[in-house]
């Protein structure tokens, strides 16, 4: 600052200096006389330009040695100078050099080359926020946890990286499976964050997992505020939660019906949402709302777990009565395939089998699913077919497809109840009703539940359960089909529609 004020003032006597000398030069006529060392000088008008000339020039001269002088004076104080600068340019060009061939190594798979242009980048540019990243995943591709973890809470300290910290720390925690604590770091990461959709993701994931519900409808909210989820999508998910919420079995029935019946009222083609919300019309003494629920339900999507709900509605009926009630459930969808196989069980139940091998139609040829095949065999017993032709029918069934199941859309598991999480893979809101051919087969329980049924058929003379036993453990190693006599016994008495 100093010496900026004495440059200006120097520059303002100068001018004053040169215009009073022009002026006494206009003054005194057309030339000049110079006295030098007791000599006398007198300059044309070219000679005087050319002095004037020499004299700005070694003014300027004066300046800059000068400058120079004053340079050298604050750089050997410490201060910041052209020679500084020069020496932090070359610093930051080698720094950025290390930094970039650190990220390329990085991204080539060389931990340790960038681990060491990392360290180099850090001696010379002093930017913990640039270098401490690339440090930190080098560390982790070595396989050093413990150096990766120690510059992640390094990054903890600073405003503007506490995020990159945080979020590093619960990737950590995430994958040595340490869920209590990822989950707090991920809140912590939501915080400082909140629009962050990874973030997001992996909040609404561990509160999903560890049955916070309310925490994750919360978080879910959140996406849909800030443009991270459409609106159906949210309302779909939200729906999903609630259904989570209302099949806990800590909360009181109150709170379980509530949250069915908001379910359902967010999303009515949940099928789950459906029937547990038509159990809740029933809690309330509303057989009515139960049944209309149900209906609605079947009209867009038909399924079993619709049917068996719409059994419990009216449980000690006859079966001529069931059949008639049923008809209510069915005539929305008649020609779908669920429809057929409940109205041919329904008649089974009844005991009217040439009407239930018309209601389950060509299912058999169309449609061969090894529920279909096994009511075909439960008609056939039921009219007094031969035990070969049960039998073969029941061959037919163990080794047909599976028939619809709820199945992960992401790791493609089978699973016998829907559940908002996905067993294998912990995936949020992917169990979807569709065919599989998966060797896991939930589906199958109800066509091994209908086996006793078939045997019970069969004459005392004739019991088919000693036949049909050996052909089933042929393909047992394959299909999995048939559980032990007593479970078989505890599916029979659990059938709703028989």
């Amino acid at each position: 600052m100093l010496w900026s004020l004495v440059k200006i003032v120097f520059f303002v006597a100068l001018v004053t200096a040169l215009a009073v000398g022009a002026g006494h030069w206009m003054d005194v006529g057309e030339g000049f006389t110079l006295l030098i060392a007791g000599e006398e000088f007198s300059p044309g008008p070219l000679d005087s330009i050319i002095i004037v000339i020499l004299l700005f020039l070694a003014v300027w001269v004066i300046i800059r040695i000068s400058g120079l002088l004053m340079a050298v004076l604050r750089f050997l104080a410490g201060d910041e100078t052209a020679i500084s600068r020069w020496f932090d340019r070359s610093r930051e060009r080698k720094g950025y050099d290390a930094l970039s061939e650190g990220m390329l190594a990085l991204a080539s798979g060389e931990g340790q080359r960038a681990l060491t242009n990392a360290a180099k980048a850090e001696r010379y540019l002093r930017k913990p926020q640039l270098t401490n990243l690339i440090s930190a995943q080098a560390a982790e591709m070595m396989g050093d946890t413990t150096k990766a973890e120690t510059i992640y809470k390094r990054l903890l300290t600073n405003d503007k990286t506490r995020f990159v910290g945080v979020r590093g720390l619960l990737k950590q925690r995430l994958e040595a499976g340490e869920t209590d604590t990822a989950l707090k770091l991920a809140e912590k990461a939501f915080m400082l964050k909140p629009k962050h959709e990874e973030t997001q993701d992996i909040l609404l994931g561990l509160q999903a997992e560890g049955d916070d519900w309310a925490g994750a409808r919360t978080t879910l909210a959140a996406k849909l505020r800030h443009g991270a989820i459409p609106r159906e999508l949210h309302r779909r998910r939200d729906a999903v939660l609630a259904l989570a919420n209302a099949a806990d079995p800590e909360n009181d029935d109150a709170t379980t019906h509530a949250s069915a019946l908001e379910a359902h009222r967010l999303s009515p083609d949940l099928i789950p949402a459906a029937v547990m919300a038509a159990q809740a019309h029933l809690a309330a003494g509303s057989k009515r709302k139960a049944s209309k629920t149900l209906r609605n339900a079947w009209s867009n999507t038909p399924h079993p777990d619709l049917a068996s709900a719409f059994a419990t509605i009216e449980p000690d009926e006859t079966t001529d009565a069931r059949v008639k009630r049923f008809n209510t459930l069915t005539k929305s969808q008649p020609d779908h395939v669920e429809t057929k196989m409940l109205q041919a069980e329904l008649l089974i139940a009844a005991e009217d089998f040439p009407a239930a091998r018309k209601a389950l139609g060509d299912l058999v040829e169309t449609a061969p699913s090894a529920r279909a095949l096994t009511i075909m065999a439960a008609v056939e017993r039921g009219e007094g077919a031969d035990n070969a032709i049960v039998q073969g029918w029941l061959a037919r069934a163990v080794t047909a497809q599976r028939g619809p199941a709820w199945v992960c859309e992401k790791c493609n598991t089978a699973h016998h109840d829907w559940a908002p999480l996905c067993k294998r893979c912990q995936g949020f809101d992917t169990l979807s009703w569709k065919e599989t051919s998966a060797e896991e087969d939930p589906a199958l329980a109800a066509t091994a539940g209908m086996l006793p049924l078939i045997a019970a058929m069969g004459q005392a003379d004739e019991p088919i359960t000693t036949d049909v036993t050996p052909l089933v453990e042929d393909h047992a190693e394959d299909a999995e089909i048939l559980p032990d006599s007593t479970d078989e016994q505890e599916t029979v008495e659990k059938t709703p529609l028989g």
